[in-house]
């Protein structure tokens, strides 16, 4: 059984994909902004543990990788939290996985919530880190980057980028179309499935099980360097070094 965290655990897919591993027996480390958001949920009940914390905040977010660090090296980390307002968008989405990443011992696999929405998104690092003033869609291709630039540069961990779909979450709306099941099928399978069912084996795009085409940008490697070299800097933090023996 795989020890797999998963950020943004109380509500929605994390919600989902958490209650599927747990169902699965697999030991699941629980994220939420606060204690409070798992009152009442079966799922709490069943974990392996939780970490609370605020994720639009970096010392909160170093806090929660303090606290998942008392669990060891984790099988799988699904960074699945994030969010559409603006004012946060940068700090939950870009930020937060990525002082995750650097504040903790490379997992097995990584699993990145992407967006189709990353398609429209600026592959401008600069104008999007500076004053975290980036929007949804520009936050989600620079993640999407990040996620593939991992895949690429420490390949001991399988690393992806996962587009849920358009959803009916909290975040979705009561007027999205796609299938809620099918939203977080994907992340939990690519988190514990053998590694001969997966192709590619890291560096994947991927809705609904199938592997997609990201935005141009995200494959680039010289577009993935600029966006590690800048979160390096406006976080004080480099990502750990590969493990040789992986």
């Amino acid at each position: 059984m795989a020890l797999v965290l998963v950020t943004g655990a109380s509500t929605g897919l994390g919600l989902a994909t958490a209650a599927d591993l747990v169902d699965r027996g697999h030991h699941v480390v629980l994220h939420a902004r606060n204690l409070a958001r798992l009152d009442g949920l079966a799922v709490s009940e069943r974990a392996h543990g939780v970490v609370p914390g605020d994720l639009a905040h970096p010392k909160e977010t170093l806090h929660v990788a303090e606290q998942a660090n008392d669990f060891g090296r984790f099988d799988a980390v699904i960074h699945n939290a994030g969010t559409m307002d603006r004012a946060d968008a940068v700090a939950v989405n870009v930020l937060a996985p990525y002082l995750l990443t650097a504040s903790m011992p490379l997992p097995g696999r990584a699993i990145f919530l992407s967006s189709s929405m990353h398609l429209s998104g600026r592959p401008d690092v600069d104008p999007v880190l500076a004053g975290h003033g980036g929007t949804y869609s520009d936050s989600k291709l620079l993640v999407t980057a990040l996620a593939l630039a991992l895949a690429a540069q420490r390949p001991g961990t399988l690393t992806h980028a996962v587009d849920p779909g358009w959803v009916p979450t909290r975040m979705g709306g009561p007027s999205a179309t796609d299938d809620l099941a099918e939203g977080h099928r994907t992340q939990a399978w690519l988190a514990t499935a053998p590694e001969t069912e997966i192709e590619p084996r890291t560096g994947g795009y991927w809705h609904h099980r199938a592997a997609s085409r990201p935005h141009p940008a995200a494959l680039d490697a010289g577009f993935q360097q600029q966006l590690l070299d800048a979160l390096a800097t406006i976080t004080g933090l480099a990502l750990p070094e590969a493990d040789p023996s992986a």
